[in-house]
């Protein structure tokens, strides 16, 4: 057998719907709490706009889930009876996207409303399906009934159904039920849908942080034993996973539903590892602080940035593999250089870091060391550097890790205020080789400062 890359296979669906049972269970207006003032505009006009061109459409997935729990949702998804051409033919601002599935994206302004047309569970081989012989979905694009549609989605809670014909929530596989015990269940078989994309386990840990649901056993049970197969899905989709996880307010509860199911090591195996073989918990406890204040800024709608993030998410990485260095005798500023582009290259193998956030990321590690120089120049020069506030806020976090950094701190604070104050009280130091500490800490001493020549021009 030739060497590469599995073969590919056109196969009926691992859940058909002898196996997943449906029952159609309405819910009439008086016994939920969606109403249409919750909904976007923009979604209500698509909705009326099919039912005028004689097709079924439902608001559907995520938005009817949220709106039930009270949240608000970000995107509006429709589910049409209607094909993507025949969506297209009623929306002159709408465009046809997507080749695994094939989608209609109606635009509005900035707002985009995505309208899928209802999915088969079974392919009789008249429609355009593929499945990798592992039985992950390369292609699916087989249109069916809102009961096939219903089945062929993820978890139960994303399978309700909100029609503007009568206001009621349309429920075929005990979604509805889950939705108000607050717990995540997958449709079918879990190991299966799991192969089938296995960014579904990711899916389930960071749907179940967002609405502090619960992950029903059956669900949870597979994951640790699958969490390899996050290998074979696309680097960059699993960027965008992270972004969803971890900046969306809720980066804390992700990170140790993360942990718990066994997915941190597969999703950064380095960090994983550092993290295993600091007995201190050191860094755990710094990459939680920051998780927390990441949550916070977000909670108060302030910025939050993917390169200080990772850099976070990383750090335990970075400072294990800089350990290892100097430990082979590299100097340190060689040994920080090649740590970070060490981690940085591993890390690529698995997530798709753009170099927008990747330059940044190593900066921010780069700096570190030098909040050990108080000489006026290099002070001036620090605070200038574009870097600076991100950085000196990674500085604030390693205390959390490492008491001694409390000196260096202070010194900035009041640098940033009053730099010439700040210098004033703090004697000269010369240049600081940063080192890796016993918990993987940078740590730096200042060298001995030399004497000068009799007669030398006073220092600045």
């Amino acid at each position: 057998m030739p060497c590469g890359k599995p073969e590919k296979t056109f196969q009926p669906m691992p859940n058909t719907p002898d196996t997943v049972p449906t029952s159609l269970r309405v819910i009439p207006r008086d016994q939920h709490n969606i109403s249409r003032k919750g909904i976007s505009p923009s979604a209500l006009r698509v909705l009326y706009k099919l039912r005028e061109g004689g097709h079924e459409g439902y608001l559907v997935g995520g938005a009817v889930r949220d709106l039930l729990v009270d949240g608000e949702p970000k995107d509006f998804d429709i589910a049409t009876s209607a094909t993507p051409e025949q969506v297209k033919s009623l929306f002159r601002n709408c465009r046809l996207i997507g080749r695994r599935f094939r989608l209609a994206h109606v635009v509005f302004g900035r707002e985009i409303i995505e309208v899928a047309t209802f999915r088969a569970n079974v392919d009789d081989g008249s429609g355009d399906r593929e499945l990798h012989e592992g039985g992950r979905l390369l292609r699916d694009n087989v249109y069916g009934t809102i009961e096939d549609d219903a089945v062929r989605r993820d978890f139960t809670a994303n399978a309700l159904y909100y029609t503007v014909d009568d206001f009621s929530v349309r429920d075929y596989v005990g979604g509805f039920e889950d939705v108000a015990n607050r717990v995540l269940k997958m449709i079918g078989d879990p190991e299966a849908r799991y192969r089938e994309d296995p960014v579904r386990m990711l899916r389930a840990v960071r749907l179940a942080a967002k609405l502090d649901f619960t992950i029903h056993d059956g669900t949870a049970a597979p994951i640790p034993a699958l969490a390899q197969l996050l290998s074979e899905a696309a680097p960059a989709r699993l960027f965008e996973e992270c972004l969803k996880m971890f900046l969306s307010g809720h980066a804390v509860a992700s990170f140790e539903r993360l942990e718990a199911h066994g997915l941190l090591r597969a999703l950064f195996p380095e960090t994983a590892a550092a993290l295993a073989s600091n007995r201190s918990g050191a860094l755990r406890r710094m990459l939680l602080e920051g998780l927390r204040g990441t949550d916070s800024r977000v909670a108060a709608d302030e910025p939050v940035s993917p390169a200080f993030l990772f850099a976070l998410l990383l750090w335990p990485a970075y400072c294990r593999s800089l350990m290892a260095l100097q430990a082979q005798g590299m100097q340190a500023i060689e040994a920080q250089r090649r740590a970070a582009d060490r981690v940085t290259v591993h890390q690529l193998d698995t997530i798709a870091l753009p170099r927008r956030f990747s330059l940044p990321m190593q900066e921010i590690w780069m700096l570190q060391t030098r909040f050990g120089l108080r000489q006026r120049k290099r002070v001036f020069r620090m605070i200038a550097h574009p870097r600076f506030r991100a950085a000196f806020d990674f500085l604030q976090l390693r205390q959390h890790a490492s008491a001694e950094h409390a000196d260096d701190i202070a010194f900035w604070q009041e640098a940033q205020l009053d730099p010439d104050n700040a210098i004033a009280t703090e004697p000269s130091h010369d240049d600081v080789d940063g080192e890796a500490g016993g918990d993987g800490e940078l740590t730096g001493a200042p060298r001995k400062r030399r004497r000068r020549r009799r007669g030398a021009a006073v220092a600045e």
